[in-house]
């Protein structure tokens, strides 16, 4: 038989791509193997989808695989598959054009592109293409499943290529590249391992590289969960995890609708940032059709997620997609609300299953939880109802939801509150808590500075507005125990009354932005609250220890006082103006700093315990 052999131009536009590709794409060169790899397991899905269905396939023993082979002396890569193959006519359409991108308008943003050194492969499909990347001269010898005889297309990129026949081929197409003086390491082993190891770990058919099986850790998330033991579960997760421990949740669920997505996601047992490691990476990568298009994501999920271990496989994210186009495609946003709500939908569940095992998750990763709360208004309805503290109602040291707390709201009681303390002991030992547990009003403790700031940003659940005990209009007349509030406590006379508040204005005017009569104190003589009804002491206490880190000096707002006019001190003290005004304004000064120091706010310490003395010795008759 007299062999063919035909040289044919490169399309125009193909000729653009090629010079792009060679003179251009230098970055994140290893992809050139990932898509070979993955040509080759779309020709193999194909070969068996055909072996399905038909009964005539040439070569029907032979195995479906990927074989590469190397010779580090030559610098050549060769990789073999067993799949569909192709016909000539084939060769010729596949690797001489672009299919269905050869336009001017393509070319033009490939080559803007390139100008910005941007990681070209990926984002514009160049495919096969990318092996000119790596190569001098790519030959590919292919025979189609038909069983016509097999072909041979050579080029070496510079606007031509030949195809000649090749008989006495297998079924398939074997690419070999003759590498580049600077792109001799891809005929190393070690190098192609890490690749495939990298971005092909999961490919579904055998990976065999000088004779070795390299992908042996099966995709797990492609399979029913009836069919996956908790041990496969594990085994997979300290892989994908890098992990030792087994994880303390697992979610595994597929969808098909607005996306067709297979995630498994894994919570690990243990935070490792609150072991000081600092901030962690996003654990979960991204894959199309198996193959890895985002490793690490931060693309995927939410940042405040990246605590998360697992895989995010979506059939409908192009496999060419790139690292930069994933930050602003629509897919991957929408595909990162799904998962997203998935997985919180998958919390909130759990905690009604299991609220003991939910609390310690809570404990571990609720941080992580409270940074959404506070970032993410996408999600606030969801976070709102995954968010645990301490409760005047709860066991010490347990936390509750605040739906749990809704169900205990008293009758008329329209708001949720909740007060920011140290510790459970110094709340309730404080003056904020005394007329709630008088009037039998449950109020949330608070006891990590960033609590405020969640609860503030959150703003309401379940229609009632979360409110902080020390605002400085907080009303609890309608609210708990109304016998409470009938019962008669001997006040200052209204204008003594008058008279003190007068004075103690006066007094404070350089410290205090006013002095008021308080109608939820029973025992205190007095308490710090804070004007501005959105600022609470301990959001106070965060931003002025932020300002002290970047070595800005922190200015003291002006509080209201809020004394009560039952208590003996102050009315003693309403006696001492009148006896010993100094005296008396040091007291007056004493009261103030004591409310300031219960409400967690600095004070001069040095002029506070100057004062102190200067009254013991006044009480002693020194």
């Amino acid at each position: 038989m007299t062999d063919q052999t035909s040289t044919h131009e490169f399309q125009a536009e193909t000729k653009k791509l090629l010079d792009i590709v060679i003179n251009s794409l230098y970055t994140e060169r290893d992809i050139f193997v990932r898509e070979l790899i993955s040509n080759c397991a779309d020709a193999l899905e194909k070969m068996r989808h055909e072996s399905l269905t038909k009964d005539d396939v040439f070569d029907s023993h032979v195995p479906l695989e990927i074989t590469i082979d190397l010779d580090e002396k030559e610098h050549i890569m060769t990789i073999t598959d067993t799949g569909i193959g192709m016909t000539r006519a084939e060769l010729e359409e596949n690797l001489g054009t672009i299919a269905h991108s050869g336009s001017g308008n393509f070319l033009a943003e490939l080559a803007e592109a390139a100008q910005k050194d941007v990681n070209l492969i990926g984002q514009f499909g160049v495919g096969f293409y990318a092996a000119f990347m790596a190569a001098d001269k790519v030959t590919v010898q292919s025979r189609s499943w038909d069983g016509s005889e097999g072909n041979e297309w050579v080029s070496e990129g510079a606007g031509s290529f030949t195809i000649s026949d090749r008989p006495g081929l297998h079924r398939g197409t074997k690419i070999i590249i003759n590498l580049k003086d600077d792109a001799e390491e891809y005929a190393q082993k070690f190098k192609i391992e890490s690749i495939i190891k990298q971005y092909s770990t999961f490919v579904p058919f055998p990976i065999k590289l000088e004779g070795d099986t390299v992908n042996t850790v099966q995709a797990i998330w492609t399979r029913s969960k009836n069919e996956i033991t908790d041990e496969e579960y594990t085994e997979f997760y300290k892989f994908v995890g890098n992990a030792m421990d087994e994880p303390e949740m697992r979610l595994h669920f597929t969808a098909d609708a607005p996306l067709m997505i297979n995630a498994l996601l894994f919570v690990p047992k243990e935070n490792f940032e609150s072991f000081g490691f600092g901030r962690m990476d996003p654990g979960v990568n991204l894959y199309c059709q198996r193959v890895l298009i985002d490793q690490h994501s931060e693309n995927i999920l939410p940042e405040w997620l990246r605590f998360l271990k697992g895989v995010v496989d979506s059939e409908d994210l192009p496999l060419n997609i790139s690292r930069q186009s994933l930050q602003d495609n629509a897919l991957v946003l929408k595909l990162r609300k799904v998962i997203t709500k998935r997985f919180l939908k998958f919390l909130n569940e759990e905690a009604k299953k299991d609220e003991d095992k939910y609390l310690d998750f809570w404990n571990t990763f609720g941080i992580f939880i409270k940074e959404g709360a506070t970032s993410d208004f996408e999600f606030q309805k969801e976070l709102a109802k995954l968010v645990r503290f301490e409760s005047s109602s709860s066991e010490d040291g347990k936390a509750i939801s605040l739906a749990a707390y809704v169900e205990r709201m008293g009758e008329g009681q329209e708001e949720i509150y909740y007060i920011n303390g140290p510790s459970r002991a110094a709340i309730e030992a404080g003056p904020y808590v005394e007329m709630f547990k008088k009037k039998g009003i449950e109020i949330v403790y608070t006891m990590e500075p960033i609590d405020d700031f969640v609860l503030n940003h959150l703003g309401e659940f379940d229609g009632k507005k979360l409110v902080s005990a020390d605002r400085a209009d907080l009303d609890l007349s309608k609210s708990g125990d109304e016998e409470a509030d009938g019962e008669s406590v001997e006040k200052l006379s209204d204008d003594a009354s008058d008279d003190l508040i007068g004075w103690l204005k006066k007094t404070l005017e350089a410290h205090a932005a006013d002095v008021i009569e308080s109608k939820r104190l029973v025992d205190s003589p007095a308490m710090i609250v804070n004007p501005d009804g959105h600022m609470t002491s301990s959001m106070e206490r965060v931003m002025a220890a932020s300002r002290m880190e970047k070595g800005i000096i922190p200015e003291n707002s002006k509080k209201n006082l809020e004394i009560n006019l039952a208590s003996p001190l102050i009315k003693q003290l309403a006696d001492l103006v009148k006896t010993d005004e100094s005296f008396a304004a040091d007291v007056a000064m004493q009261i103030y700093d004591n409310a300031m120091v219960q409400a967690g706010l600095v004070v001069d310490p040095m002029v506070m315990v100057e004062r102190n003395y200067k009254i013991l010795n006044k009480a002693v008759g020194v």
